[in-house]
């Protein structure tokens, strides 16, 4: 069956879940958990979503967060392949980290966002990461500690989860901590696992012609939510319609980055160590992976680099984000 078109909207509450491929481990050691951390800072940091929750485990992770005025898929593929890149260039490996797409879950604020905070939380401690809920509070690699105060990490949006506890910080953080200690007995979720929308393989312009009627509704992983969010989606869906990512072939994309750096496509190709040129490689590899999803070996020799420098050089061109989106939309 084809892949289900991914669902977004601004302001949108995700469930997003990584993994490993073929279950393998994508965090070997505390270096690598600190590069993906930083990652997901610097995403929330800039202003592209808001972080409420999120649990690393050896061979998965999960990230509960709302989206900004950047779409989610181009955060997620920012992430993931500066992270993919990192990782094998520290470890010395080649090919594909992650398991196909990642998995995204459109959520319904209320009743789940704070189920939802506890569920990833608590996710070590049911893997048995960990033994107990002392050890979580301490625990640097899930938000909890930093709701409980233990770690601070200054990015993850702690204040809206705590103000749900109590007036006070002290009070809430007491209020929250016996919540996720109530969480522990309930095990394994699956009712948080998504099951609101019809199937479809249409994404947003697929849920603008659903049938009024709850009758209509079938499971989907999509989304986790009542018929009535349902409808408010299918509602915003037909005002909105279906974001697109930009079509650009693979020529017009190297036309148009050296064009802006001021040199040719076979200057390019030649090799040449310039700063003007590592900064072409960079634009590109960047926009056609990152951005428009692509993979990247294909463009190694277009690039006049080894395969395995092209996620170096995207990784490298996601510093300069906003210029090269910008000049993607003038292809």
């Amino acid at each position: 069956m084809p892949r289900q078109a991914r669902l977004d909207a601004p302001a949108a509450l995700h469930h997003v879940m990584v993994r490993g491929l073929e279950r393998r481990t994508i965090f070997r050691d505390e270096v690598d958990r600190t590069d993906f951390v930083a990652r997901v800072a610097a995403l929330a940091g800039a202003g592209t979503c808001t972080v409420y929750a999120w649990a690393l485990l050896p061979n998965h992770a999960h990230l509960l967060l709302r989206t900004g005025g950047r779409p989610l898929a181009r955060s997620m593929r920012s992430l993931l392949t500066g992270y993919a890149g990192a990782f094998n260039r520290r470890h010395r490996r080649v090919g594909h980290l992650f398991q196909n797409r990642y998995k995204s879950i459109v959520v319904e604020e209320e009743p789940y966002l704070l189920e939802l905070v506890r569920y990833l939380h608590l996710n070590p401690l049911r893997a048995k990461v960990i033994p107990d809920l002392g050890a979580l509070d301490r625990y640097p690699w899930t938000g909890h500690s930093a709701l409980v105060g233990t770690v601070p990490r200054p990015w993850q949006d702690t204040t809206t989860i705590l103000g749900q506890f109590g007036a006070t910080r002290r009070r809430a953080i007491a209020a929250y901590r016996t919540f996720v200690k109530e969480g522990i007995p309930q095990g394994r979720r699956p009712e948080l696992q998504g099951g609101g929308l019809i199937r479809s393989l249409g994404g947003w312009v697929a849920v603008a012609a659903l049938r009024r009627g709850r009758e209509a509704y079938q499971g989907d992983e999509r989304i986790l939510g009542s018929g009535d969010f349902v409808e408010a989606c299918r509602r915003h869906a037909e005002a909105q319609g279906e974001p697109r990512t930009p079509v650009v072939s693979l020529d017009t994309l190297l036309a148009c980055v050296c064009h802006h750096v001021g040199m040719t496509p076979m200057a390019l190709a030649a090799g040449g160590r310039t700063a003007r040129a590592s900064r072409a490689r960079a634009g590109i590899a960047y926009l056609w992976v990152a951005v428009l999803g692509h993979p990247g070996r294909p463009l190694a020799a277009l690039l006049g680099v080894r395969p395995q420098n092209v996620y170096r050089a995207a990784a490298q061109g996601q510093a300069a984000a906003a210029e090269w989106e910008r000049l993607l939309s003038t292809c």
